[in-house]
């Protein structure tokens, strides 16, 4: 991975590096976005590497960021973690928990098919929340349109699922306020966006409307939103300890080895768990460092 720019790191450069960290972020690290609305908040694209020399931090997190990267970005994004981390650094890594999933998705499909009724509608529910972000071809996708619903017959399993995402979806404005502030929609209103404009009709004018549509797939796609791959706590660890992680383990969300962790209210508030369907791990850069290259 090519590094486009390196940032020098001064002396009073924050020891905490929270990357893709969106909405959530605090003034006591230093945090990478793609987008910044905020001066807390650096805008780079972690697809260039992370811009900051190596050894710069003693801990580094990232949070439902490593699922939407293809497995070969996801590699080279826990070895940018790596090199930036000192000896004895930390890295903390959040992902929705396949293991999880694919349990809750096997226990309500048989229940469900047993005829209980209630799993039955917890089933459909699992299926696609086991899917939708890996094949939707829209913002939002299934799940957006069925949390968006004002009667929600398992909204207790569900919201035991997302967590606080679950009343964003039921706020009346929610639909229009999050597709305007959708990264799609931004890049419509751009100069790129012009570009796009043309590009599909003259798509739709040579090769018709289902070319058109395939069109408006892709770009949805490589829009960010989708999920590239997913993980579980075997694979996180086999990915870690490939780069020369050590002491790997899966904890809560309040707990961890980065000091006062839970005070910066990253992967919960007030106790209450922000993305229930996670899996939070956390491994060590040796003491002693060895430098894995990831073919």
């Amino acid at each position: 991975m090519s590094l486009k720019s390196i940032v020098k790191s001064p002396v009073s450069l924050n020891r905490c590096l929270n990357l893709g960290c969106g909405r959530r972020y605090h003034s006591a690290w230093t945090n990478l976005d793609l987008e910044s609305n905020d001066p807390q908040v650096i805008s780079h694209d972690i697809n260039l590497g992370i811009p900051f020399e190596a050894s710069s931090f003693n801990a580094v997190y990232h949070s439902h960021v490593l699922e939407h990267l293809n497995p070969d970005e996801g590699k080279q994004l826990i070895q940018e973690c790596y090199r930036v981390l000192s000896p004895g650094g930390v890295l903390r890594v959040v992902v929705p928990d396949l293991e999880r999933i694919a349990r809750l998705y096997l226990e309500t499909h048989q229940q469900a098919w047993a005829g209980d009724e209630t799993a039955s509608v917890n089933y459909n529910w699992m299926k696609m929340e086991l899917l939708d972000q890996l094949v939707r071809k829209k913002s939002g996708g299934q799940m957006g349109i069925y949390m968006s619903r004002q009667e929600i017959k398992n909204a207790e399993f569900v919201q035991s699922r997302v967590g606080d995402e679950l009343a964003v979806c039921q706020e009346p404005s929610a639909s229009k306020a999050g597709r305007e502030g959708s990264m799609l929609s931004r890049l419509e209103e751009s100069t790129v966006g012009f570009r796009r404009r043309m590009a599909r009709r003259f798509v739709r004018w040579t090769l018709g409307r289902s070319a058109e549509a395939a069109f408006d797939e892709g770009m949805f796609r490589s829009q960010g939103e989708i999920h590239r791959w997913m993980y579980d706590r075997y694979s996180l660890r086999e990915i870690c300890q490939l780069i020369g992680f050590e002491s790997f383990r899966v904890c809560s969300a309040v707990e961890s080895s980065i000091e006062a962790y839970s005070s910066y209210q990253l992967d919960s508030v007030e106790g209450q768990v922000r993305k229930p369907d996670s899996i939070f791990i956390e491994c060590r850069k040796p003491e002693s460092e060895v430098i894995s290259e990831v073919a």
